[in-house]
């Protein structure tokens, strides 16, 4: 990793919130884990309805999604958000992402980085959002 990413990294960590969604108990856990280990404030939703149900949201942060979850994608998470104009950056991770559903992402402004998660791929991510950057990471 470059070192502007590094000192933007550090810059962000303590002054964001992170938002994940993932079915998977074992994915959510380990984001949430590898996420606090780099400083950020996590908090962890089982579902979409999960996070759609809390009284409140940050108003500061970037929402992680799993884009293949029961009842709601990532996707439809992220436009149910903007219905109540909440408008924190998102990611959405998936494996094997086809055309389509990256221009619907790009539609949305909404980054993917793809399944698996290898090195810093995510965390780089995150830190773009926050820079202010939309594209899609390989």
């Amino acid at each position: 990793m470059n070192q502007s990413l590094n000192q933007s990294r550090a810059e962000v960590n303590h002054s964001h919130v992170i938002l994940v969604v993932d079915d998977d108990v074992a994915v959510r856990n380990s984001l949430k884990f590898m996420m606090e280990v780099e400083g950020f404030e996590v908090h962890a939703f089982s579902s979409a309805h999960e996070l759609l149900n809390q009284e409140s949201l940050p108003a500061d942060g970037c929402l992680v999604t799993d884009y293949h979850m029961p009842e709601m994608t990532g996707l439809e998470l992220v436009a149910k958000l903007r219905e109540r104009r909440i408008s924190i950056p998102a990611i959405l991770i998936t494996a094997h992402p086809n055309q389509f559903l990256r221009d619907r992402a790009a539609a949305a402004g909404t980054l993917i980085v793809e399944k698996p998660l290898l090195g810093d791929r995510l965390l780089d991510a995150i830190c773009e959002t926050f820079d202010g950057h939309t594209k899609s990471l390989p």
